[in-house]
């Protein structure tokens, strides 16, 4: 009898979801972290292919686990838009076009030198960093973008002469503006500034209040109107049936009440 050969199927690589790092290290950190992803998410919900994401796992190389980046905030275009528990760059077929980092005392130095090295080959277009508190970065918003050789160049800081200073995002369509240390995302388009969905709902949940409010007190105005023409009307008609009384008296209306007007 031939020998029956047994087939090896290898096993699937498992590409976790997590590193086990933690998502911020301290409240500055993930304050701006949510507020950075919560309102490009809602900026760019309308598109289909627009993907916003943030301390996600990236893994770069295909059959290799241990080649992964987790940014604190990412925008990929050109991709469906939909919830994932990883990001691979080969089913993606592309890696992120924009990266947002968060600085602090323990990412610093990959932030500034080991993380745009890795980015440049993945082909993020804008890179981005922040310092909150300012203690490590100066000025506390940096920005480079790729040239036309594959190399990042710094981007130029613009001062304003209230202080504040912003970079301007040509993917994003937006600018990264920096006010007493706080960043904010500013559209030029509409000339405001980027809210959370929970900022718009509740901008919106205002603006109905108030318009409410407005139509409340419209109608209260009305009313009052009204009351006043329908006083004004009764005293006209107890006026008429006055002078009729006085007239079937024989007395002149207008004689009478200028008499009783006299002191």
């Amino acid at each position: 009898m031939p020998a029956i050969s047994q087939v090896l199927v290898p096993e699937p690589i498992y590409y976790p979801d997590t590193d086990g790092e933690p998502m911020a290290e301290s409240d500055h950190q993930r304050d701006f972290l949510t507020y950075l992803v919560e309102a490009l998410k809602n900026h760019f919900q309308p598109q289909a292919e627009v993907y916003v994401s943030g301390n996600l796992l990236i893994y770069y190389e295909e059959g290799n686990p241990k080649r992964s980046v987790a940014p604190d905030v990412f925008v990929v275009f050109g991709v469906p838009n939909h919830n994932r528990n990883i990001y691979q760059t080969w089913r993606e077929g592309k890696g992120p076009d924009v990266v947002i980092e968060i600085t602090s005392h323990t990412t610093r130095q990959v932030d500034e030198k080991t993380k745009p090295t890795l980015y440049q080959k993945l082909g993020v277009r804008e890179y981005f960093q922040y310092d909150p508190q300012g203690h490590y970065l100066k000025p506390a918003l940096r920005g480079r973008h790729l040239n036309d050789e594959g190399n990042y160049e710094p981007m130029n800081l613009i001062r304003g002469l209230d202080g504040s200073a912003w970079l301007t995002s040509t993917l994003l369509g937006l600018q990264l503006r920096l006010e007493g240390g706080r960043l904010r995302l500013f559209d030029p388009q509409t000339d405001d500034y980027l809210d959370t969905y929970f900022e718009a709902v509740k901008g919106r949940r205002q603006a109905e209040w108030q318009k409410e409010l407005a139509e409340q007190q419209k109608e209260l105005a009305e009313q009052q109107a009204r009351q006043v023409t329908q006083q004004l009307e009764r005293e006209r008609h107890e006026k008429e049936l006055l002078a009729q009384q006085l007239r079937a008296l024989g007395i002149n209306p207008d004689e009478f009440l200028k008499n009783l007007n006299q002191p």
